[in-house]
């Protein structure tokens, strides 16, 4: 019986991981950089004082910091001798990586903009009032300031559906 209750709890977070939500938020103004999977974990890029950014990781009400560039540089790949052969990985081809973009919701895209040039900036008026209407929010301001927010959610059965349907 206890193996029982113990198998459901495992299919039953097995379910949970499969479709929790997978957040991934950019926003330039605020200098806010995460990925977040609903209810376990979140990943902050923060700039740091002594490196240029660390990764904050928050998960299950623990906190953990990562230096990234600590690991630049340093290879632990090992040499390969002339005797083994060396097999090549598969790559994704460009109608998976297309048909993985198509799987992710864009909640909110934003892009703000001003070139610095004035003459510019009014070439791309228009277009930007075109796509204004269909896809997401483009502004042109004259003030100088840039902004990108981009907010995407997406479950992780939808991105092993489209890797094994592909």
């Amino acid at each position: 019986m206890v193996l029982f209750i113990i198998l459901v709890v495992l299919c039953l977070v097995i379910v949970y991981l499969l479709f929790v939500k997978l957040v991934f938020f950019i926003d330039t103004a605020n200098n806010e950089y995460y990925i977040q999977l609903k209810g376990l974990a979140k990943a902050y890029i923060e700039p740091d004082k002594e490196e240029l950014v660390r990764v904050h990781i928050k998960a299950l009400f623990m906190n953990f910091y990562i230096y990234p560039f600590d690991y630049v540089g340093k290879s632990g790949k090992k040499k390969i001798s002339k005797k083994h052969a060396v097999k090549k990985k598969k790559s994704f081809e460009s109608k998976k990586i297309v048909r993985l973009l198509q799987t992710f919701k864009v909640n909110k895209f934003l892009i703000d903009i001003d070139t610095g040039n004035c003459i510019t900036n009014a070439k791309l008026y228009p277009m930007f009032s075109a796509l204004n209407h269909h896809i997401g929010h483009f502004r042109i301001n004259f003030y100088g300031n840039n902004q990108l927010v981009l907010h995407m959610q997406n479950r992780p059965i939808n991105i092993i559906k489209t890797i094994i349907n592909t």
